[in-house]
C-alpha cells in the first residue's frame, strides 16, 4: 500500500511538470491546452428542402453595424493581431483560399467576379504604378488596407415557410461589407461609402466555421462566425425586401424615422405570417 502511494504521488508530480512545461511551450506563450475544436470544425449542414416544401419566402437585405456593442466581436481586432476579424479574414481568403468575391455595384449579386487587386483598392490600399506582366496588376507596397474604416456589413438573407418541418426558417445567401471614410481633399463633411465585394455565403461557410470569434460570456466557451451568423447573434437592420419596384430600398420612398419605422414594419410582417398559419 506504501508503494503504490509513493507511486501515486510521484506520477501526480510528473503531470504537474509536464502540464508546466507544455504550458510554456510555443513561444513563450502561456497554454493551459491546446485549442483544436474550432479550427477542425465543419459547417453544420443545411437541412435538404425541396421546392414543393417552401410555401412562402421573402428575400431581406439588412445592414450589421459592426460599431454597435453586440456587433464589436465582428469588427475587433483591426489591427495585425493573430486573430483576424470577419472582413480581414474574407479579404484574406481570397488569396488563400481562392474564394470567389464580385462586383459590389451590379444589381444582381454574384455576376461579375472581382480580383484581389480590386479588392484591396476597394479597401484604401495603395497600388504600385508598375504593372504586373501583361495584365494590368499592380503590386501594393507600403499603404495597407484599413479594416478599421469597414463599419458595415450588408447581408442578404432568404426567409421561408418549410411546410415539410412546418417553421420559418432562415438562410444568409450573400455578404458585401463596406468601407465608410473621408476623402483627404474632401471638404463637404459627408462621409463616403465603398462597397467593396459581394462573396456567397455558401462558398465561406467552411472557413467562417474554423474561424473563432470573440466569446464576450465565456472565454473557453469559443464560437465561431458561422455560428455567430446561424444563431443570429447580431443586431441589424433591414434596409430592402424583394418588392415589385425592382427591389427597391425603403430610403428611396421615405426618409428620417421613417426608415426605421418601416424596417420594423417589414420585420413584424414576417413574424406576423407565421403566427397567422396556426390558431390558439
Amino acid at each position: 500500500m506504501r508503494n503504490l502511494r509513493c507511486l501515486l504521488t510521484f506520477t501526480f508530480v510528473l503531470l504537474i511538470i509536464a502540464g508546466n512545461l507544455f504550458s510554456q511551450a510555443v513561444g513563450g506563450r502561456v497554454e493551459v491546452y491546446e485549442k483544436t475544436h474550432i479550427p477542425k470544425k465543419e459547417p453544420v449542414p443545411y437541412k435538404f428542402t425541396r421546392e414543393a416544401d417552401v410555401y412562402w419566402s421573402k428575400t431581406i437585405w439588412r445592414v450589421i453595424d459592426l460599431k454597435e456593442k453586440m456587433n464589436l466581436p465582428l469588427y475587433y481586432p483591426t489591427e495585425d493581431l493573430a486573430r483576424p476579424n470577419l472582413v480581414k479574414l474574407l479579404a484574406e481568403s481570397i488569396k488563400t483560399e481562392g474564394i470567389k468575391v464580385y462586383n459590389p455595384t451590379d444589381k444582381i449579386e454574384f455576376t461579375t467576379e472581382l480580383s484581389q487587386t480590386d479588392v484591396m483598392t476597394n479597401l484604401g490600399a495603395g497600388a504600385d504604378s508598375t504593372p504586373i506582366g501583361d495584365q494590368g496588376k499592380y503590386k501594393y507596397f507600403n499603404d495597407p488596407a484599413d479594416y478599421s474604416h469597414v463599419v458595415q456589413l450588408w447581408v442578404k438573407e432568404l426567409w421561408f415557410f418549410n411546410k415539410q418541418y412546418s417553421n420559418m426558417e432562415v438562410r444568409i445567401v450573400g455578404m458585401q461589407p463596406v468601407r465608410v471614410y473621408q476623402k483627404a481633399d474632401d471638404t463637404t463633411g459627408t462621409p463616403r461609402k465603398q462597397p467593396i465585394f459581394w462573396v456567397y455565403y455558401p462558398d465561406v461557410r467552411r472557413i467562417l466555421s474554423q474561424n473563432f470569434v470573440y466569446n464576450t460570456k465565456n472565454d473557453a466557451q469559443n464560437i465561431s462566425f458561422d455560428d455567430l451568423f446561424t444563431q443570429r447573434r447580431f443586431s441589424s437592420y433591414i434596409i430592402k425586401e424583394s418588392n415589385v419596384y425592382n427591389d427597391r430600398f425603403i430610403s428611396d420612398y421615405t426618409e428620417g424615422m421613417d426608415v426605421l419605422y418601416e424596417a420594423e414594419k417589414i420585420k413584424e410582417s414576417i413574424v406576423n405570417w407565421e403566427h397567422d398559419l396556426w390558431e390558439y
